[in-house]
């Protein structure tokens, strides 16, 4: 991994993500009647919210439909949600193109196989310390935070450090 320095971060205008195995520690809960239930960090949360105050977009880019992905992305505004895309890396160059973003001003935030290419496409690639081999590869930053347990904060710190937001007291 390289060391990303600050001048990288404050150019940062979109924070794209995965959302199972980065937003929640991967594992999916389904009750006997088939309904389903993830796990997501209030830590997690709070950095996304500070990022929309602070004016960065945000965007959650999953290969699975899921209701719990929805309620939450809904919770939190956040204002670009793809699912039931496996494509991630077409599906963040098209969300860049919209935005008239380039692929420096793009963190991308993934654990899989399925995010290495958009992970190695953004301007700073993003994966946890669990991630596949392939994420990890493709990756300028490994969080020190797990997946699911803070580690989307700490990307959201580096963000609005850079861009001379204070940490909250």
């Amino acid at each position: 991994m390289k060391q990303i320095p600050p001048s990288d971060w404050a150019s940062i205008k979109l924070f794209a993500m995965d959302v199972d195995g980065i937003l929640t520690d991967g594992t999916i809960h389904v009750s006997s009647d088939g309904v389903e239930t993830k796990q997501f960090s209030i830590l997690d949360g709070m950095g996304l919210v500070r990022l929309h105050k602070a004016g960065i977009a945000t965007a959650w880019i999953s290969g699975r439909m899921s209701g719990a992905t929805l309620v939450r992305a809904q919770e939190l505004q956040i204002p670009h949600l793809v699912q039931g895309r496996t494509d991630k890396l077409d599906a963040l160059q098209e969300l860049a193109a919209e935005l008239e973003l380039s692929h420096d001003q793009i963190v991308y935030m993934g654990d899989d196989d399925i995010d290495a290419p958009a992970i190695h496409w953004a301007g700073i690639g993003v994966t946890v310390p669990d991630a596949m081999p392939a994420a990890l590869d493709a990756a300028d930053y490994l969080t020190a935070r797990p997946a699911g347990k803070g580690a989307v904060r700490e990307v959201c710190e580096h963000i609005l450090s850079a861009q001379g937001h204070p940490p909250i007291a």
